[in-house]
């Protein structure tokens, strides 16, 4: 090979691995910063909702607040399926049924990467109407006097109104 083949030859690599650099910041730059959305469907309508707040797990005080809340329209037959996306269903969440009496509400906590999708009645016998659903994502932190307790980082919620 000569001289100006190996020249031309390297010129093509160099050339080819900029490219290639350039094209995958190009498809990835916007997704870096997009915030995971949760779901929830009902009676044939679909909400999907960004957080409510999202913090830094390493740092609880770095926080985006966007205040996003979703807003469904239920009935008392069909249920909620609410789903996450992976990058919440591979970490411990946990789901809030908030009931009309606030005091009834119920938590489930979710170990990571089992549960994705959840259906949620609209009414509970015990509990009445759901009025609203919250996930969030836990993070383990010791309070003043030193116990361990799980503390949420990140929280999506959709509200439920009622005909």
């Amino acid at each position: 090979m000569t001289r100006l083949a190996r020249w031309l030859l390297v010129v093509v690599v160099v050339l080819a691995s900029v490219g290639a650099g350039i094209g995958a910041w190009a498809l990835t730059r916007d997704t870096g910063s997009k915030l995971p959305e949760i779901s929830a469907y009902t009676h044939g309508r679909t909400v999907r909702v960004g957080p409510f707040v999202y913090c830094n797990v390493m740092n609880l005080n770095e926080c985006q607040s966007p205040q996003t809340q979703g807003e469904l329209s239920v009935n008392d037959r069909d249920p909620v399926q609410l789903s996450v996306p992976a990058a919440i269903g591979r970490a411990p969440w946990r789901l809030l049924r908030v009931y009309e009496d606030e005091r009834n509400s119920t938590t489930t906590i979710y170990r990571p990467d089992t549960e994705l999708a959840v259906t949620i009645p609209t009414v509970d016998p015990q509990r009445g109407k759901l009025t609203g659903v919250v996930v969030q994502l836990l993070t383990l932190v010791q309070d003043p006097s030193g116990e361990l307790r799980d503390a949420p980082h990140a929280e999506w919620s959709v509200r439920l109104v009622w005909p």
